[in-house]
């Protein structure tokens, strides 16, 4: 790896290039950042759906998909995301590196030419986005609200969030609400679509086996010449501790119940504790060896699954488990008490380096997926200090035992969500 290339194309307009040899494709996508808004939040996740379907020159799916057939079996996908406050709106090409191609094609800037189509020039009818397009859209973004609902584990994940962050920017659905998207206009998405290219923070990747130059000067052309003002500000909000416990009880048709616990750790991106609480939280709730797992689940049998998990960017911790109703009380009192052991540092060298070694993987793992990488260095450069996976394994190495209880000292319990309920779960 040649290292990260972080350049700036125009006011507001960040690239980051990373080339990798190792791969035999390359990876460019382009991410609009805005400041998450639940007024707002619904039309702006339908955009990068909805320009991702065509482009004037491959005005429907048949002839887009027969360029990216020519290209090698390219592929152009979009994604809506939550980092932080920040809801970011994605559209992505990935295809074969040109070394690999048989003539000496260049499918590196065949795809960012294609990338800006699909951006720039969508197939617009009297100033309006298709009407078929734009139904079939908001039909299909109302089924991805209602998959995350019939996912019981995830709902109660999300449910615990929302009652969290509660007047908060992170507290808002990434895709907004199906009432939401069903009172959309058609007449609405120009407007939005202009306003994210006016004003919305871009941070564009390009990861892989590719020559880093040409597709930036490419970008450069396209996205300088655009009319750019007011740019959003796009801020993560960090509550550094809890002062009360909030407890907040649902019933829906489901046979396991959910317990979901959030915690404020006043930890996160760029702060340099950050190594240290995921450590801590790899501990107790992060590894089938964690304490967790082992003592919570496999020793006292209180749940079916028991689980931490940091959001870094925000600096909350979710511990989820499923349970009985009958002894709910007793995994909430059992998990409150794991947490106690890390704080005291009642835990072994060998709990530690189960947990590091853990994490190391993870970041490996990352650097064989330009999709995980993608999502690590979008990540990365939201944050403000774009850092290797090298140099966060490399971080990670040198957390001591006293930073890492320093880091645990830091948490505060605030939510507590229950979902209970009889019958079959959906």
């Amino acid at each position: 790896m040649t290292g990260i290339e972080c350049r700036s194309i125009c006011e507001g307009v960040e690239f980051l290039g990373v080339r990798d040899p190792k791969f035999k494709t390359a990876r460019m996508s382009v991410h609009f950042l805005l400041p998450m808004q639940k007024e707002h939040a619904s039309e702006n996740a339908l955009l990068p759906f909805l320009l991702s379907r065509a482009c004037k020159k491959y005005p429907d799916y048949t002839k887009l998909g027969q360029r990216l057939a020519e290209l090698y079996g390219a592929s152009l996908s979009a994604d809506v995301d939550k980092v932080g406050d920040v809801q970011v709106l994605s559209v992505a090409a990935s295809g074969l590196a040109d070394r690999y191609t048989l003539n000496g094609e260049t499918v590196s800037e065949d795809l960012v030419d294609l990338l800006c189509g699909v951006l720039f020039d969508p197939p617009l009818e009297n100033d309006l986005f298709r009407e078929q397009d734009f139904e079939q859209e908001k039909r299909q973004t109302i089924e991805l609200i209602e998959t995350e609902l019939n996912d019981k584990r995830f709902y109660a994940n999300q449910r615990c969030e929302e009652i969290m962050c509660e007047g908060e920017p992170y507290g808002v659905n990434r895709y907004g609400s199906r009432d939401a998207v069903e009172r959309l206009e058609r007449s609405r998405m120009t407007q939005v679509w202009n306003n994210v290219l006016a004003h919305a923070r871009v941070q564009i990747l390009v990861l892989g086996n590719c020559e880093i130059e040409p597709l930036y000067e490419r970008f450069r052309q396209v996205f300088s010449a655009l009319h750019r003002e007011k740019l959003l500000t796009c801020e993560t909000v960090n509550v550094k501790s809890a002062s009360s416990v909030r407890e907040v009880q649902e019933t829906m048709e489901v046979a396991q119940c959910k317990l979901v616990m959030g915690f404020r750790t006043s930890v996160c991106q760029p702060q340099e504790q950050v190594p240290a609480m995921k450590l801590a939280v790899a501990i107790l709730g992060g590894t089938p060896s964690s304490k967790l797992f082992l003592n919570v689940r496999e020793k006292q049998s209180l749940c079916y699954y028991c689980s931490a998990s940091y959001n870094s960017m925000k600096g909350i911790m979710l511990i989820q488990s499923g349970v009985e109703q009958k002894n709910l009380q007793k995994a909430r009192t059992e998990i409150l008490a794991q947490l106690d052991a890390l704080k005291r540092g009642d835990f072994t060298d060998e709990e530690i380096s189960a947990a590091r070694l853990s994490l190391l993987n993870a970041y490996h793992s990352a650097s064989d997926s330009l999709g995980a990488l993608s999502g690590w260095y979008l990540t990365q450069a939201i944050s403000g200090r774009p850092q290797t996976l090298e140099e966060a394994a490399a971080a990670m190495e040198a957390v001591t035992r006293e930073e890492l209880i320093e880091a645990a000292n830091q948490i505060t319990l605030d939510t507590v969500y229950s979902l209970l309920g009889k019958g079959t779960e959906e």
